[in-house]
């Protein structure tokens, strides 16, 4: 995706903010959580959940009587379509999550039944190891082709074993072949040339038991909450635990977990999903200003700075252009594609609407920002619409409704032959069979790799110190704070204060600093795509490998491997990985730099772990 995200903030009068906060904080937030809490009860909510999905339209469907309920009534029709589509993204954010752990969570099940020791495959199968390993021999044979191929052609091949030994592992029928089947997935499909380390097995085995029950926690995870502006919530979790004991530790820590944090004390944002909606103007100062399709009647002024001003002079010029032409020219090559209202909150005394800041945040394309990219997206559209009218013409006896879809899909491609005056810069020309593969650590927030996928080499590393230079001290500096703030928070804790420090910006900042200096690294040396690691895996690898070392270091004491785990956490600080990634996403999308995803393993040094997720992205294409 080449899209990004700016930001403005939003000036009004007071009695224009009041009303605004009204809407958002007293009617379209509680619409939110009635919503969440309707669809977390309807009675085929399970099977929704074991599909991983909700059915298209039944948040709709929820929110129609809703808008008739005192409560909730009076709204602009955006605010209510905003209310949906948000309840819908969460919802279905958390479905797919819950099933990809699920999916996860039977894979770890069924290596964990698989991975046993030498000495219990043999006592499995009643034979000895030199009967089990001429066994696994002859399957491994069965499987290899007689002629000879490449090393980055055996790679694949190891991959097609393994698929191949799992399905014959479970259709296996007699108990030798099932366990020198098993003998050679865990070997990585190739007979052992020594023997097995007992105590290396043991920490093997346990890594996969860690990984077992950190899943089965988060599938067990709370269904999604809506927002408690006024507090109650709060309150009633402190008079329960002041006056009820827990029933057992998770409850206890339940409402330690609510206690502790600190309750959102901002509206849900409102979302305008169509460019059109917002309407663009000067004042008599000459001050860009927007109004907003349901709150046509109050008119903000547009405050940011330099660097995003472009962007907001260039929504105003394009929404110009198309009405000076008469509407000639389409929207869908406006820079602007989609924006949302939220407020962020503030520190000062007063009202709610005095106290927090309203902000507009905005998607572009940046491609749309040059006329090489406008002509490259016209080109995509055009297609597009050419593939979807001929799919309709194919048909016979069409409906009046059909019909009309066809003549506004006609007329969006003819307008689409009008340029708007965009200045020329010419698009980034990488090489594809280049890429440029990241790797997260805990120790160093990312190394890259830029790889020859041809080949499977590495042409160049590059650590984080390398990457940061002579800005690396603030890394340190940034990892003294937050163990400072960790070291707080606990005094906090004991005396029952408040733990919510304020968070300096000094992360966000070196996250910009890393994501500049890996887009200019794949610049000069013109690769086709960045490969970055998917978060959601990552998570779970780091997390384990922590508590793998705790057991390591504190072995046969809980407590003590916890207190471990939690001390190497603070002293390394984990990064905020999902914030770098849309960093490096940003600045990639600005460079016009492809961006692809991939696993990584924590396996090897991280130059290593770069190198290899670069190449795996190669070979997934």
């Amino acid at each position: 995706m080449s899209q990004i995200t700016i930001q403005c903030r939003l000036v009004a009068s007071e009695d224009t903010r009041h009303q605004l906060w009204q809407l958002m904080a007293q009617q379209n937030t509680p619409l939110i959580n009635e919503l969440l809490k309707q669809v977390a009860e309807h009675p085929e909510f399970e099977t929704w959940r074991q599909k991983g999905k909700l059915p298209g339209g039944i948040v709709s469907q929820l929110c129609k009587p809703l808008k008739e309920d005192s409560r909730f009534i009076g709204q602009p029709a955006r605010f209510y379509t905003s209310a949906t589509k948000l309840v819908e993204y969460i919802y279905q954010s958390w479905l797919a999550l819950q099933q990809r752990l699920q999916w996860r969570l039977n894979g770890q099940k069924r290596w964990l039944e698989i991975l046993k020791s030498d000495q219990e495959l043999c006592t499995q199968a009643e034979c000895s190891l030199k009967t089990l390993r001429h066994q696994a021999s002859e399957i491994l044979a069965s499987l290899q082709p007689s002629t000879s191929k490449s090393k980055k052609k055996s790679k694949k091949q190891k991959n097609s074993y393994g698929k191949s030994l799992f399905d014959a592992h479970d259709n296996a029928e007699d108990s030798l072949t099932r366990s020198a089947i098993a003998y050679l997935l865990k070997n990585n499909c190739k007979l052992p040339k020594e023997e097995e380390d007992p105590e290396k097995f043991a920490q093997r085995r346990r890594k996969a038991e860690i990984k077992v029950e950190r899943l089965t926690k988060q599938i067990e995870s709370s269904l999604p909450k809506g927002r408690d502006l006024t507090g109650e919530q709060w309150l009633e979790t402190l008079l329960t635990a002041a006056n009820t004991v827990p029933k057992d530790k998770e409850q206890f820590k339940s409402w330690q977990n609510i206690l502790l944090t600190k309750p959102k004390s901002v509206p849900f944002p409102i979302s305008y999903e169509t460019n059109e909606d917002l309407t663009w103007s000067k004042n008599e100062k000459g001050r860009l200003c927007v109004r907003f399709s349901g709150l046509s009647k109050q008119t903000f002024q547009i405050y940011c700075d330099q660097r995003q001003l472009k962007w907001f002079q260039r929504f105003y010029e394009d929404q110009e252009t198309k009405r000076a032409s008469k509407k000639h020219h389409s929207s869908s090559l406006f820079t602007l594609r989609s924006a949302r209202i939220l407020w962020q909150e503030g520190t000062a005394k007063g009202q709610p609407w005095q106290i927090n800041y309203l902000t507009l945040q905005c998607t572009v394309d940046t491609r749309l920002w040059t006329a090489e990219g406008t002509e490259q997206v016209k080109q995509e559209k055009s297609d597009e619409i050419t593939k979807i009218l001929t799919n309709m013409e194919e048909k016979d006896n069409l409906t009046q409704t059909q019909e009309a879809f066809i003549k506004r899909k006609q007329t969006t491609r003819d307008r689409l032959k009008h340029s708007y005056p965009r200045p020329s810069k010419p698009l980034y020309q990488g090489q594809p069979h280049l890429l440029l593969g990241v790797a997260f650590r805990l120790e160093k927030p990312a190394t890259i790799a830029i790889v020859d996928g041809t080949t499977g080499k590495a042409i160049t590393y590059r650590s984080i110190k390398q990457l940061l230079g002579e800005n690396y001290k603030l890394l340190n500096r940034q990892r003294q704070t937050k163990k400072k703030q960790s070291h707080q928070r606990h005094k906090n804790q004991k005396k029952f204060a408040t733990n919510q420090l304020k968070n300096s910006e000094l992360g966000e900042y070196i996250d910009h600093l890393i994501a500049k200096a890996i887009v200019k690294v794949a610049q000069t040396y013109q690769v086709g795509s960045i490969v970055l690691p998917k978060l959601e895996n990552l998570r779970e690898l780091i997390q384990t490998e922590v508590k793998m070392r705790a057991e390591q270091k504190v072995p046969g004491y809980l407590e003590g491997q916890k207190q471990y785990a939690k001390q190497y956490r603070i002293e390394v600080h984990q990064w905020s990985y999902g914030r770098l990634i849309e960093q490096i996403k940003t600045k990639a999308n600005q460079g016009g730099i492809t961006i692809e995803q991939n696993q990584q393993t924590i396996r090897g040094s991280p130059q290593e772990e770069a190198k290899e997720i670069a190449i795996l992205a190669y070979q997934a294409r």
